[in-house]
């Protein structure tokens, strides 16, 4: 399968296991690398840059390669400078921007050749980061599972592909081989998929969460604002339906005040973080599992080896690829 994901990156298929927080390992991207895909790390999943770094030299001494970091570069990251050099340091070969404008990370990467690939959600912010030298876009839609999009992936791949000259690659609410077709037929060059790994064997986190990968399907996910003060996507667990999925009356007022309003975030976010680390590593009854409608795929728990076979044997299946590499 030739792609412009595969060629840029040198991978077998167009696949990126997406970065999940509090879920991806070196483990996890280990596994994927060797089944011929890509896979991505969430920066912040290491509590030290100590420890982050020692990932990144763990990786690099096991020859893994392509492996990439998802960064966040908003303000919300003490740790971004820090970050961004030991990537630089340590050679990874694509980093993920997510929330905010990735041009410190562009400016910086670009001269040591480190790929730059930058999540968007519509055309505005696509448009943004190709004029300021994104490699490729990652474009998070309306099905994706953590902080989703807007538009659904009918809209926005066609639109993105249209009006911008690199590389889409789609991001949400596919969960085997005929919709990796169907989205590079649409024309995307690859797609980052994250929830139909997080019930994979090579995961840290407990069994129970994996298991709710298993047992629930589109109908059980539903977006929430209690975790960050954005719409993001959870299991709906009974805790769930408990606390409900809307800012209180108090949370809104604080949320309109202009001065506290930033704060106020911070600190929604902050909690909210603290209650998805708490659920995913030991379980109780205030379970707050994070995920995706592509949870609808996932019947079992399995190896990252097995779920990459699956998806190769199923796009083999499905319709023909377009031969046009996008």
């Amino acid at each position: 399968m030739k792609t412009q994901l595969t060629e840029i990156l040198d991978i077998k298929y167009p696949i990126i296991m997406a970065p999940m927080f509090l879920v991806s390992n070196t483990e996890m991207v280990k596994e994927a690398v060797n089944s011929g895909i890509t896979g991505a790390i969430p920066a912040l999943n290491y509590r030290t840059i100590s420890e982050f770094e020692a990932a990144l030299k763990e990786l690099k001494n096991i020859g893994c390669k392509p492996f990439g970091i998802n960064l966040i570069v908003n303000k919300s990251n003490v740790k971004f400078k820090e970050q961004l050099i030991a990537c630089i340091e340590n050679k990874v070969d694509f980093i993920i921007t997510s929330l905010g404008s990735p041009k410190s990370v562009i400016d910086a990467c670009k001269p040591k050749g480190i790929r730059v690939f930058c999540d968007v959600v519509d055309l505005k912010y696509a448009k943004k980061v190709q004029d300021l030298g994104a490699d490729a876009i990652i474009a998070v839609n309306s099905d994706a599972g953590g902080h989703a999009g807007p538009q659904k992936a009918s809209k926005l791949i066609p639109e993105l592909v249209k009006e911008c000259s690199i590389p889409i690659i789609s991001a949400g609410g596919i969960g085997d081989g005929e919709g990796i077709n169907d989205i590079l037929n649409s024309g995307a060059c690859g797609v980052s998929m994250g929830t139909i790994f997080i019930a994979c064997k090579e995961a840290d986190i407990s069994t129970e969460y994996k298991q709710a990968i298993v047992d629930h399907g589109k109908k059980d996910i539903v977006l929430t604002t209690k975790l960050s003060g954005t719409p993001c996507t959870v299991i709906n667990t009974p805790f769930v339906k408990k606390i409900g999925t809307k800012e209180s009356w108090l949370e809104y007022i604080i949320n309109k005040n202009k001065r506290i309003k930033k704060y106020a975030k911070m600190l929604i976010a902050y909690k909210g973080m603290k209650m998805l680390k708490k659920s995913a590593f030991n379980a109780s009854y205030k379970n707050m599992w994070c995920a995706g409608p592509s949870c609808e795929y996932v019947s079992s728990i399995r190896p990252i080896k097995s779920i990459v076979k699956q998806l190769i044997i199923e796009i083999e299946q499905s319709s023909t690829i377009n031969t046009d590499i996008h």
